[in-house]
């Protein structure tokens, strides 16, 4: 579930548009709620007795976990549009006045809307089986016994662990703390951690980042604070995006342009002609239907929705619909090592003493010190996995302090065998060490390898918490870790500078260790390492930074956030990936978010993407499906508005020349499938490699227009001069005939440019429309079907000439516009 968030002072915070958050004001503070007294603590936790008795008073978390729409809401969407309403209404009339050839229109939006109700239920059962693997299942003690379960099974009283990464899914009352610190920035806009003691409101929606303990649920369900935002911010939405609202945009002008056009269409053909009722309709009909690009909205889900199944083939949950588009717009890409470039476990390779220290010593330190958190993160396991607990260990942990992103380490103090008090530190050597210590160049030669080194420091005193107790530590060891490179990170690097996307990796570890894994893999620029201890603080100085170099380490979870305004600031598109809790606020506010699977409940609730194999090759696969809709639509979108051009200036031109508009339903239903119908649903679902580009409005219209005015002044031409060629009886049939014959021409030379570059499918599809209509044009009952029959041979020749200029006039419009407005 993808939660977005506004900062305590109402303002928004930094990256693309959310769904606005609960104000965060006096009414429900989420830092100081106006609540009862906390329920008594039971360690147990709940009877299943209890929980089933609370399950039947419906205290129950009811809040679903995704809100994807039902298949009532999604036959609704698709069937009661404003351009379905009008083309329904038009249908009707038709079906009483006209041939049922001229009706064959409603058949089509029938067969397309029929179509996008299938496609949408398929991604949506995707995204529904999608969602279920990739739930944060919260652990929850129930009769003495902790068990994950799915968050909507927890009731109220229920007792929910915590750990570094979870997510708090209900609101409740800390019951134990373990050195407890909880983020409450996605709730308050507050980025400090909170220290949380038994008795202390925890809300939903805030996450641990370090520390543990259990929290008992006193709201659950709708009640608690961040649920109506995670059901709002997970819905399957085809909105909120730039091709979305440019379609929107368009249709609203479309219809501003109908309106008055079909007015005068009706006034001209039923009131100042005074021809055949019947077909005097009929031809009104004809010129109102091609006006609505009425399949362009459909093509569009369709082509989203297709996309969903096709990533979720590949395990991949796009729990916001418009990150498919946003990911191919993205022109930087910022990496958290781990978990991302490296995989998530580690290896300890050595050990080496300092100061004469006593090998055996140390290592039983590490042994201990691996017993000290019952959460240990991938560098604390590793060190378990060399040196586990076990045996007759005399040693005691007296006191710990969990690893925090913000520290750069960790801490535990024992009682050793002998009665001994000693406190340590392991984490970070140049956080825990002066600068300018000499053991620094030893651990720069092991950075440079790509090895990742902690110091083991023992803190005097026996106080992990005592101010200055970093700062006065004595260096004891190095322990020497091996990260494992992730095989296919290589190729995927390599695919995003193909591609002209930078890449930047950001990492808590040291920058020239990060640097010389990110040079195994091949990233361009991996020799520009900066420490972010450096980094200025200045917004527009650390865009330049960010510009400038390709790889920072040591930084801090709010100077990833930082990082990311400050990239977003020079107008780049920044999409940021991660598996930890340390990425949680930067993936929220970049404009996308990818989450591993494997990650913390926190990254996976704030991102949009979340790659439930967890493999970063899955990126490019993303990339291509938004560059393959963002392309194609583009491509149909001119080919729809075209006829919607043509079909508007035709019938201003019959009105304004009090002529018969020249074709019935059935020749614009004949030509609108041949030309747009057929070829746009293979356009827009093939490969398509182009960047996306911005404008989409501006780059549709551009040749739209064009092509429009060219296409429907061409096919007028052709039917004025039919007028003067032909009279008597059947003159207006042969007249239509020799205007269709033009139109279809001229639109197939769209179709043909709009193809390019050409393969031997596309050539092919062109070639089967021109088949199609040519054999309208020689089979005798088609004929009659569609009331087309070319009358001799110098009227259909003039047509073919019109076209064929129309044509030559196209290819040089569509080149200089090319040039003139770029690409």
């Amino acid at each position: 579930m993808t939660q977005r968030a506004l900062d305590s002072s109402g303002e928004q915070t930094p990256g693309p548009s959310r769904p606005a958050m609960i104000d965060a004001g006096a009414e429900l503070d989420p830092v100081h709620p106006m609540e009862p007294p906390p329920p008594p603590h039971r360690p147990d936790g709940l009877t299943t007795a209890e929980v089933a008795e609370r399950v039947a008073r419906g205290e129950v978390n009811d809040v679903p976990v995704r809100s994807s729409r039902s298949l009532t809401e999604i036959v609704r969407a698709n069937v009661f549009t404003r351009f379905n309403l009008i083309i329904g209404v038009l249908w009707v009339i038709m079906l009483f006045v006209a041939p049922i050839q001229d009706s064959l229109f409603g058949f089509v939006i029938v067969a397309n809307t029929g179509i996008g109700i299938i496609q949408e239920w398929r991604a949506k059962r995707t995204l529904d089986s999608l969602a279920v693997i990739g739930e944060a299942k919260p652990t929850v003690r129930r009769d003495g016994v902790a068990a994950e379960i799915s968050t909507h099974e927890i009731v109220l009283g229920d007792v929910i662990e915590l750990g570094p990464g979870d997510k708090v899914v209900v609101d409740g009352v800390v019951a134990e703390a373990d050195s407890l610190e909880v983020d409450e920035s996605l709730l308050t806009g507050e980025a400090d951690p909170v220290l949380k003691r038994p008795g202390d409101p925890v809300m939903s929606g805030s996450f641990v980042v370090a520390g543990g303990g259990a929290f008992t649920a006193t709201k659950v369900g709708r009640e608690a604070y961040a649920a109506q935002l995670a059901e709002e911010a997970s819905r399957f939405t085809l909105v909120h995006s730039e091709l979305r609202s440019g379609i929107s945009t368009i249709l609203k002008y479309v219809t501003w342009m109908m309106v008055p056009t079909a007015i005068g269409l009706i006034i001209s053909q039923l009131v100042v002609k005074d021809n055949n009722f019947k077909d005097s309709v009929a031809r009104t009909v004809g010129g109102i239907v091609p006006m609505i690009p009425e399949g362009l909205v459909l093509l569009t889900s369709v082509a989203f929705a297709i996309g969903v199944v096709r990533l979720g083939r590949k395990q991949c949950l796009v729990q916001e619909l418009p990150a498919i588009e946003g990911l191919a717009r993205v022109d930087v890409v910022c990496l958290d090592k781990t978990g991302t470039l490296t995989e998530g476990g580690m290896d300890v390779t050595e050990v080496r003493p300092l100061n004469g220290s006593d090998e055996a010593y140390v290592k039983e330190v590490l042994r201990t010190f691996g017993t000290s958190d019952p959460r240990p993160n991938a560098s604390l396991q590793a060190i378990i996995d060399a040196y586990p607990a076990g045996g007759e260990a005399a040693w005691t942990v007296t006191d710990a302090m969990p690893f925090s992103s913000a520290r750069k380490y960790s801490g535990a103090a024992f009682t050793e065998a002998d009665g001994t008090a000693s406190a340590w530190l392991l984490g970070a050597p140049d956080v825990l060490l002066p600068e300018g210590d000499t053991t620094l160049a030893e651990i720069e030669q092991l950075n440079e390898q790509g090895l990742r080194v902690l110091l083991l420091a023992r803190v005097r005193g026996d106080a992990l918490d005592a101010p200055g107790a970093a700062a006065g530590a004595a260096p004891t060891a190095l322990v020497v870790l091996e990260q494992r490179l992730r095989p296919d990170a290589g190729d995927t690097l390599a695919y995003f500078a193909d591609q002209n996307v930078a890449t930047k990796v950001i990492s808590g570890d040291n920058a020239v260790s990060v640097g010389a894994v990110a040079g195994k893999l091949g990233l361009a620029g991996a020799e520009n390492t900066l420490d972010a201890r450096r980094l200025p603080t200045d917004p527009d100085e650390m865009a330049t930074a960010m510009e400038q170099n390709a790889v920072f380490g040591r930084v801090t979870p709010q100077q990833k956030r930082d990082m990311v305004a400050a990239l977003q600031s020079r107008g780049h598109t920044v999409a940021m990936t991660g598996d930890g809790v340390n990425d949680v606020l930067a993936l929220k506010d970049a404009d996308i978010g990818v989450s591993m699977g494997s990650g913390s409940e926190a990254t996976r609730a704030v991102a949009q993407i979340v790659l439930l194999n967890n493999s970063f090759a899955t990126l490019p696969s993303v990339v291509a499906e938004g560059r393959r809709v963002i392309g194609n639509i583009t491509r149909v979108a001119t080919l729809f508005l075209t006829k919607t051009v043509y079909s508007v200036l035709l019938a201003i031109l019959v009105v304004c020349t009090q002529v018969e508009y020249p074709f019935l339903p059935r020749h614009l239903t004949l030509l609108s499938t041949l030309t747009i119908g057929v070829p746009a649903f293979f356009l827009a679902l093939a490969p398509n490699k182009e960047r996306a580009q911005p404008h989409f409005v501006r780059r549709v219209m551009r040749y739209a227009i064009p092509s429009g005015i060219i296409a429907a002044s061409a096919t007028f031409a052709t039917y004025l001069v039919a007028r003067h060629h032909y009279s008597g009886e059947g003159a207006l049939e042969a007249e239509t005939s020799a205007a269709t014959l033009t139109l279809f021409l001229v639109s197939m030379w769209v179709l043909a440019i709009i193809a390019r570059p050409y393969t031997w499918w596309r050539i092919g599809l062109v070639a089967a429309m021109g088949l199609g209509f040519l054999i309208v044009l020689v089979v005798p009952w088609l004929q009659d079907f569609f009331a087309l029959k070319l009358v001799g041979t110098t009227m259909p020749w003039a047509a073919v000439g019109i076209a064929v200029a129309a044509a030559a006039l196209l290819e040089f419009v569509w080149r200089w516009v090319g040039r003139r407005f770029g690409a």
